[in-house]
């Protein structure tokens, strides 16, 4: 296993250090990269993974740490819980209910050599009951609102059982989660971490959005105030 924190495969472009996402997949031992479409329906999205460079971003930010448990719902071929174990020293859990990327992810982790730190599950995200020694979760747009729904329930029953922060990390938010999560009581958005610049032009949904499953007795409002966390080498 690699020591945590020293993975960064780069390639220069006219002086400017830039991510390749396949010398990122080498450097790990994995084969991520693609789209797979096969189990998508009106409610599961097709598999497309986080680009490194989005990855690095949250792995520096300083928000995921060793003593974490970060749970990927709709890992796919697992490349988020790899590299951010790998990263930052957490521990993982991947879910998927597509058996073709699944079967990919188990490659890819006995591959990396991380199967100490990273596990994968097959599973309905709906009915699957969060580990109470979970405190992280990873959201790119996998699924619909709908089922973003049962997932929270799962989430709520988890906290019930073991109160404790939750954290909940959205990527490239969608129009509808954001809706969703507005409308959540005990969430609140407690920063974003801003990748616009890591992409050509400016696509305002190029972000994480950090979501905090509240744990105090009181409550605070969801807002849209927010602070924004920049990274920078």
């Amino acid at each position: 296993m690699m020591q945590a924190g020293t993975l960064r495969p780069v390639l220069l472009y006219d002086g400017v250090m830039k991510i390749n996402e396949n010398n990122y997949d080498r450097a790990l031992n994995i084969r991520t990269s693609g789209r797979d479409d096969s189990r998508m329906d009106s409610h599961r999205h097709p598999y497309e993974p986080t680009p490194y460079s989005v990855l690095e971003r949250l792995a520096h930010a300083g928000e995921i740490t060793r003593s974490d448990t970060l749970l990927d719902y709709g890992c796919g071929k697992g490349r988020t819980v790899i590299y951010l174990s790998a990263e930052t020293g957490c521990r993982s859990i991947g879910i998927d209910y597509n058996e073709n990327v699944l079967e990919d992810a188990f490659r890819n982790l006995k591959n990396s050599g991380m199967e100490g730190k990273v596990s994968f599950v097959r599973a309905d995200a709906g009915e699957y009951d969060l580990p109470d020694e979970v405190t992280a979760c990873y959201f790119f747009n996998p699924f619909s609102v709908e089922i973003l729904r049962k997932v929270f329930r799962r989430i709520n029953d988890s906290y019930y059982r073991a109160p404790r922060e939750i954290r909940l990390y959205f990527y490239y938010p969608s129009e509808e989660y954001d809706v969703f999560l507005q409308n959540e009581d005990d969430l609140y958005l407690s920063g974003m971490i801003d990748c616009t610049d890591l992409f050509d032009g400016f696509n305002t949904r190029e972000k994480i959005l950090i979501v905090k499953r509240y744990c105090s007795h009181g409550r605070k409002k969801f807002s849209t105030k927010m602070k924004m966390i920049r990274i920078s080498f």
